[in-house]
């Protein structure tokens, strides 16, 4: 059905009348191509109303394409997500896409979608603009997770892939996420490659609104449904990290399940029946994709206890031991444990330690002879280094990345290419990659692998708390503390990390925080590591965000750094002590939770930053 509007009236900069030259042509732009009545109608009502702050911040300021994509809120103008914007950023990569991979009219592109609102609508947009590229699209018929766009690109052998989501972010957002043909998420230099192009494609095609050429007989066999395909496949492959499927059927815990209103729950139960496991329980309420949201302030299972209320109230009520629980779009998994003392939910990090040793316990098993030297677990660089531990112990090797799957995906991608062995990768923001079966995050994988690591604990009359206890014995703890603060202004952001750059006037970074003593300082916004030899750091180096870590003399290691999609400074840190010491799981807390004091009180120093404000 075409999305276009007939006989729309002309409109010209003269016809605008906000003092503002540039705003009036953007404004007479944006009428003269948007071809969504209600996006076009709420420019054209605040031009009425010559509501010029408003018209600046959504026509002067066009969203920045990344390697994250894009990821914003909806409604109208440059700045948000809406039809025009989805059209401008398709016409832009596509342009690349064939400039770069010419044989990509021949491998097409996977396009996937999530429950969140006009996340269908705007798959067929772009399905429309690439079948007009005459390039052809294999297009999921109905909702489908985030890994089964990453899956469905390399299995298919396509060119790329583009997932319509937002993923934990609130209902008022929604997202555009790009793979490239290696089936990870985009990097340098396609990033600025297709945002170049993009703004070298703003004015939209006429067929680009036209969404009837999907029931176009002449384009129907460019057009393949995946979706059946994807679910036998996926989960073929996903029993590569399946080592105990005779037992699974006996597994004495039952599992609670929720989705929190994505998509996750029909195919966390293929990968259940793969894995040979029963269905989950599912948290009724939550278990259906809702794009509203209804049971939670924030759709994102990391929150804690608040978010799983409802799956906690399920699980009691049926006797359940485990909770499982997606985000919206299933790339990540959240766990929680019923112990004596009430439910205990897991960090990402602790979460990373246990599947860790399990990925690495369990492959090792059925994998004697493989020399090491060729094995490999990534997290990080804001993570855990537990993997890091792990390794050095047992003899394989560990790859810290910057912050995103994108870094890890890539990485991957170059090791099984060198005929390597990528075990387990993970974020602290509850992102894991079990094998090589996707390289991003996957959240239904990962939760078919915590499930069977439960049988085998629980079988053995263990507990995910206790196995969590055994690895710190045999690795040493590695207890984190992580958060963030908001702040909306960006000057102030840059004020509060010059002056880390600057200490108190010093010309040099802070050499103490507190009473504690800070060894190594590695800031990779300037490209700077005083551990260096050469004084550069080891991992790539970008000015466009602000990074820097602190190592302390005790173990600890403390990152402050700003999110790529939220007003977020974050904080992360990690007290990493020598099990031969044999210290106390309380004293470690203690002295972790007096340096974190200190990094808020001396470093974010809200008296000098009051638009620094504390996490609500």
């Amino acid at each position: 059905m075409s999305t276009a509007i007939k006989n729309l009236e002309p409109v010209s900069p003269q016809s605008m009348n906000t003092g503002d030259d540039l705003l009036n042509a953007e404004a007479a732009k944006w009428l003269s191509w948007d071809k969504n009545p209600e996006t076009r109608m709420a420019i054209r009502k605040l031009v009425e109303a010559k509501n010029i702050e408003e018209l600046k911040r959504l026509l002067l300021h066009r969203m920045e394409f990344g390697t994250a994509g894009l990821r914003t809120r909806m409604g109208p103008g440059n700045s948000q997500m809406n039809d025009l914007t989805i059209i401008q950023t398709t016409q832009g990569l596509v342009k690349y896409l064939k400039e770069t991979l010419p044989d990509s009219t021949k491998k097409g592109v996977v396009i996937g979608f999530d429950g969140r609102h006009n996340s269908e609508k705007w798959s067929k947009l772009v399905a429309t603009i690439c079948l007009n590229a005459e390039l052809p699209v294999y297009l999921f018929s109905r909702l489908c997770p985030t890994p089964y766009v990453a899956f469905a690109l390399r299995s298919f052998g396509a060119s790329c892939g583009i997932m319509i989501t937002a993923s934990h972010n609130p209902k008022e957002d929604n997202g555009y996420k790009v793979y490239w043909d290696n089936g990870a998420q985009i990097i340098s230099p396609h990033d600025a490659g297709i945002s170049q192009a993009i703004n070298e494609s703003l004015k939209p095609l006429n067929s680009s609104w036209d969404t009837s050429i999907l029931d176009n007989e002449s384009v129907k066999p460019l057009i393949i449904d995946p979706m059946d395909d994807v679910i036998r496949k996926y989960n073929e492959a996903a029993v590569a990290v399946c080592y105990t499927r005779e037992q699974n059927a006996e597994c004495p815990v039952r599992f609670t399940y929720t989705a929190m209103h994505g998509v996750g729950y029909e195919f966390v139960c293929h990968a259940f029946k793969a894995f040979d496991f029963q269905e989950p329980i599912p948290v009724v309420e939550q278990v259906k994709p809702d794009p509203d949201f209804p049971t939670v302030k924030y759709p994102n299972p990391e929150e804690g206890e608040g978010a799983l209320k409802l799956a906690m109230e399920t699980a009691d009520k049926n006797r359940s031991k485990v909770i499982l629980a997606n985000d919206p779009d299933a790339d990540r998994l959240a766990i929680a444990e019923k112990t004596e003392s009430g439910w205990r939910v897991f960090s990402g990090n602790e979460i990373g330690a246990f599947l860790g040793w399990w990925c690495w316990t369990s492959w090792r098993q059925k994998h004697p002879k493989v020399d090491l030297s060729d094995v490999y677990m990534m997290s990080s660089t804001v993570s855990s280094k537990i993997l890091q531990a792990i390794a050095q112990n047992e003899g394989f090797n560990f790859i810290e990345t910057l912050t995103g799957f994108k870094w890890m995906g890539n990485i991957a991608d170059g090791l099984l290419k060198k005929g390597k062995h990528v075990l387990f990768a993970f974020e602290e923001a509850i992102g894991y990659m079990c094998g090589s079966t996707v390289l991003d995050k996957d959240g239904v994988i990962a939760a078919a692998v915590v499930a069977e690591l439960v049988n085998h604990l629980y079988t053995n009359q263990g507990s995910l708390s206790q196995q969590l206890e055994v690895i710190y014995k045999r690795y040493g703890y590695h207890l984190n503390q992580n958060s963030y603060f908001l702040c909306h202004d960006a000057v102030t952001i840059k004020a509060m990390f010059d002056r880390l750059r600057d200490f108190n006037g010093t010309g040099a970074y802070p050499t103490k925080c507190g009473e504690f003593e800070i060894l190594h300082v590695r800031d990779l916004t300037v490209g700077y590591d005083s551990e260096a030899e050469d004084k550069k750091p080891i991992l790539p180096t970008s000015k466009s965000s602000q990074m820097i870590t602190f190592k302390f003399s005790n173990g600890c290691v403390a990152t402050l750094r700003t999110s790529g999609t939220e007003p977020k400074i974050k904080y992360y840190t990690e007290l990493r002590t020598d099990p031969q010491k044999n210290l106390a799981y309380d004293e470690v807390k203690s002295q972790l939770q007096d340096i974190v004091k200190d990094i808020v009180s001396n470093f974010y120093n809200q008296k000098l930053f009051p638009k620094i404000l504390a996490r609500q």
